[in-house]
């Protein structure tokens, strides 16, 4: 559910026409409910109640200060995975204590900065990663908790380039040496052990693949504790998926994750983190473009956008589908579209032979589904100025990143003396 709905012919984000936030702000733009940020947020947290929980947001799905903040207000903790999303976390008034730092490659200046600064833990990815942070934290005079990540090897069954909990994929540790590394841990200077870490994967739209890395975390936190660790939190990771498409089967419910989270290892009597992402904040988004007039080719038709691949790259790096709507609400009249962008790449196509409502030149349409992966991934190609993003709180809306002009883009490079 989400809270962009069609309202006396035209889309509504909550209760602010797209139309009049184009004619303010300009095309292409994002745009974000408040609403639908706080009720996704609060499905997980009724959905664990009962559990000792702390939900971190994955802050690289959509990073906007504005919405990490309406986060924050509702008790959520982040999951970042570089030093510039701990500064965001921190900026957007997060307490230090509710940042989880995972990611496979953390800086030595990046592990310094979040000890002096505070941190919930570190999700250790490697025995390197472990040695760094056990030098550095004895080097300040500090303790680094820590939570170590498994690799249990379990297919997410979801795109192979978001797939993380397989043998092959770069994260984590083997499940078959974990007992042999929180030993290791346990001896380290500087080091405090508070939990197990794992992460299978995004866009999961099936319990199944989590229902067995879960079943393995329960059996290892048994065998580390008779180790005689003290494993006291565990950290799910995220990766509930999200309908994209009209038709798509619905993937389960964040109450029926908390059912099977419960059945799994609410035995175990440990804080479970969780670290969701797409789910909290992809139907809380649309991209709103205008078109820029429809091109007739030999054999298809092409609809030519205002947005490119550079503003949203999803569909060229993972073949991803998002439903295109008319912002006006359409009548009954269909066409056939190859809907493109003017980036001078092939693959600035969003879709292919994609029967939707006619539109025509001039007509604004959405994106549906583009809160997550879409303005964090955007980029300056071919100088286009990064696009607005905007936050509408009922019948409110702010710019919350504005469009930075020619000039502010050009006058960042700097042209050394031999050339002047």
């Amino acid at each position: 559910m989400d809270h962009f709905n069609y309202r006396n012919g035209q889309l509504y984000a909550e209760d602010v026409s797209v139309a009049e936030i184009a004619a303010s702000v300009g095309t292409p733009f994002y745009v974000y409910s408040t609403a639908t940020l706080v009720r996704h947020f609060q499905l997980f947290d009724d959905a664990l109640d009962g559990m000792d929980h702390c939900i971190c947001y994955a802050m690289k799905a959509a990073s906007n200060q504005a919405i990490l903040k309406t986060l924050g207000n509702l008790g959520a903790g982040m999951d970042v995975v570089s030093g510039g999303e701990y500064r965001r976390a921190l900026s957007a008034g997060i307490p230090p204590e509710k940042v989880v730092f995972s990611g496979v490659g953390k800086t030595f200046e990046e592990i310094t900065f979040a000890l002096q600064n505070g941190i919930r833990q570190f999700n250790v990815e490697s025995d390197s990663e472990l040695e760094q942070i056990s030098s550095i934290a004895s080097s300040m005079n500090k303790i680094a908790p820590i939570a170590i990540r498994i690799n249990p090897d379990v297919d997410a069954q979801t795109h192979e380039k978001i797939a993380t909990g397989k043998a092959e994929n770069k994260f984590g540790i083997p499940l078959s040496r974990a007992r042999e590394v929180y030993s290791k841990a346990s001896q380290m200077p500087g080091i405090s052990i508070v939990g197990i870490d794992l992460h299978i994967g995004s866009q999961l739209t099936d319990l199944e693949p989590f229902k067995k890395a879960y079943q393995k975390l329960a059996d290892l936190t048994q065998v580390l504790r008779g180790d005689g660790h003290k494993i006291k939190r565990l950290d799910l990771g995220g990766g509930l998926g999200i309908p994209y498409e009209k038709n798509q089967s619905a993937p389960p419910l964040p109450v029926e994750y908390g059912k099977m989270v419960k059945k799994v290892l609410g035995h175990l009597d440990c804080e479970i983190e969780i670290e969701p992402g797409r789910l909290i904040v992809g139907n809380a988004g649309i991209l709103v473009s205008s078109v820029l007039g429809v091109k007739n080719g030999d054999n298809r038709n092409f609809l030519i956008l205002d947005a490119a691949m550079n503003d949203l790259i999803r569909p060229a790096m993972y073949d991803a589908y998002h439903d295109i709507i008319p912002v006006k609400q359409p009548g009954s009249t269909e066409a056939v579209y190859d809907v493109v962008g003017p980036v001078c790449e092939t693959g600035d196509t969003f879709a292919k032979k994609r029967t939707m409502p006619e539109v025509s030149e001039n007509n604004l349409v959405a994106f549906r589904s583009a809160g997550a992966y879409g303005a964090v991934m955007s980029s300056e190609y071919n100088t286009r100025p990064l696009i607005p993003e905007v936050m509408v709180n009922k019948n409110e809306f702010s710019i919350i990143r504005k469009r930075p002009s020619y000039e502010e883009i050009i006058d960042r490079d700097i042209i050394p003396n031999w050339l002047k």
